[in-house]
Formats: structure tokens, C-alpha cells, sequence
């Protein structure tokens, strides 16, 4: 019985947490829709990251980490780290075109997994991490990368924002 009750909250997290994950996916996208062509190249200053620059580090994260999930590193030797932080992306075709070639990377791999693979052994970076850690710590990054996204989109917009959340009561 205890076995069955586990599976169960086991199946149910996985459920939750890819539900969790699209729900961010699309809080994101929301936000490109309320931009207008090469707003996303905007920075603060010379030390903040533009939109496209956050989406082109998310989407190389999210190919390093996902590729080969349970079978090698999730630092790839081959992924250019430094090169994600360069403001190239130029249409919102190629926006749209990078931030979606590492959702699919990682929500095919997370769609993919069972409640078996949620205490086996991944390694990021070389360290040891249960299946479930590395989702944890891969929802709290894309969280807070997401966060930048909508922040600094809102500020661009300024009154012309529409809240992607409940709004503020208005008197």
C-alpha cells in the first residue's frame, strides 16, 4: 500500500511539474507578444541582459542540460557559454526560433521521464544530483530567467502593459 501511495505522488509531481513548466513557457512567450520588432535586444545598461540575450542562455541550458539527461554531464563540452551572453538575435522569428529549440529540448526529456528515473543519479557541472533536484533546479533558474524577461518587458511597455497575472485593483 505504501509502495502504491509513493507511485502515486511520484506520477502526480511529474505531472505537476511539466504543467508548471508550459505554464512558464507560455508566461514568457506572452510577454514577446507584447513586444514590438528589436525591443528584446533592450538592456538597462551595459551589464544587464537583454531579452534576447536571456532566451539565448536559457535555450543553451536548456540543450546542455536535457540532451542525454540520464547519461552524460549536463555541461556539454561542446555548449559556448560565453557566446549565449552576445545580443545576436535579430528577428522575432529568431527570438521565437531559439527559445523554442531549448523548450522542446527540455520538455521532450522531462515528458520522457518516469517516477523510476526521479531518484536516479544525473551529474551538472560534475556534481551528483537526484532527477528530481536537477527538475528543482532547473525550475528555480528558468523561474527567475523568465522573471527578467517579463520585468524588463514591462518596463519597455510601461502603460501599455497588460499584466500577465491578476491585475492591481484599480479605484
Amino acid at each position: 500500500m505504501v509502495l502504491h501511495a509513493e507511485s502515486q505522488i511520484a506520477q502526480h509531481y511529474l505531472h505537476v511539474i511539466n504543467k508548471r513548466f508550459v505554464e512558464l513557457k507560455k508566461m514568457g512567450e506572452r510577454a514577446f507578444e507584447q513586444l514590438e520588432d528589436g525591443e528584446w535586444n533592450w538592456s538597462y545598461n551595459v551589464d544587464s541582459n537583454s531579452i534576447a540575450v536571456i532566451v539565448k542562455h536559457m535555450s543553451g541550458n536548456m540543450i546542455s542540460r536535457w540532451t542525454d539527461f540520464l547519461t552524460t554531464d549536463g555541461e556539454k563540452d561542446d555548449r559556448n557559454r560565453d557566446e549565449e551572453f552576445e545580443d545576436s538575435i535579430t528577428s522575432r522569428e529568431m527570438l521565437l526560433d531559439v527559445w523554442n529549440q531549448g523548450w522542446k529540448v527540455f520538455l521532450d526529456t522531462l515528458q520522457s521521464l518516469t517516477i523510476d528515473d526521479l531518484t536516479k543519479t544525473v551529474t551538472i557541472r560534475q556534481q551528483p544530483h537526484t532527477v528530481m533536484e536537477a527538475i528543482e533546479r532547473q525550475m528555480s533558474h528558468y523561474a527567475y530567467h523568465v522573471g527578467q524577461i517579463v520585468y524588463a518587458a514591462k518596463q519597455l511597455k510601461s502603460e501599455e502593459w497588460s499584466t500577465l497575472s491578476i491585475p492591481r485593483k484599480k479605484n
